[in-house]
């Protein structure tokens, strides 16, 4: 089976010009995080299979350093406590994996990214109630419509494309694109 990677590289080049669209709101997404941070609010990242690697990436990144040595940002993925994530999935049901740590963990005044490709996780969806009960704002890293959680987030950066992989490399450049904000 051969892989035409011409046609490859112009979906990721499509998927990237979706980014580019979304420079208004990558902006105002920054300033919300500065925001909550310069506030002495946290930020609780979270997402499932490869977004769940995406949560990790972002709270790495800003935990420690992207490129320059700086202070390191409150930033906490709910996607690493396999102990948490387990027994919560185990007695509340998976649905709760991600709600039930804010509730655990989070205070008015953080904020929540929530990544999904799709925007219609229940999981998600559940984190994105939880945190608006709690005064938690919310960012949604979104794919193709946005899905539910579109309407659901405080803001919403939609990377209007079909395929996941070029949906998951967008929000790569786009949690990048948010590091780079932080840098001195």
């Amino acid at each position: 089976m051969s892989v035409d990677f011409a046609a490859v590289l112009a979906d990721h080049r499509a998927a990237v010009d979706r980014v580019a669209a979304l420079e208004e709101g990558i902006h105002a997404a920054v300033q919300r995080l500065r925001r909550v941070l310069d506030q002495g609010g946290r930020v609780f990242v979270c997402g499932n299979g490869g977004s769940a690697a995406d949560a990790q990436h972002l709270a790495s990144e800003l935990t420690g350093r992207f490129v320059k040595d700086r202070p390191g940002y409150p930033v906490i993925a709910l996607t690493t406590d396999t102990s948490a994530l387990t027994a919560i999935g185990n007695d509340y049901g998976f649905e709760q994996i991600f709600a039930r740590q804010l509730r655990s963990l989070a205070r008015a005044g953080d904020l929540l990214v929530l990544i999904s490709t799709s925007g219609n996780s229940p999981n998600l969806l559940a984190a994105a109630e939880t945190a608006a009960a709690l005064g938690v704002e919310t960012l949604g890293l979104l794919g193709r419509d946005g899905g539910r959680l579109r309407r659901r987030v405080d803001q919403a950066l939609v990377v209007e494309v079909e395929a996941t992989a070029r949906i998951q490399e967008a929000h790569i450049l786009i949690i990048h694109l948010l590091c780079e904000a932080f840098e001195p």
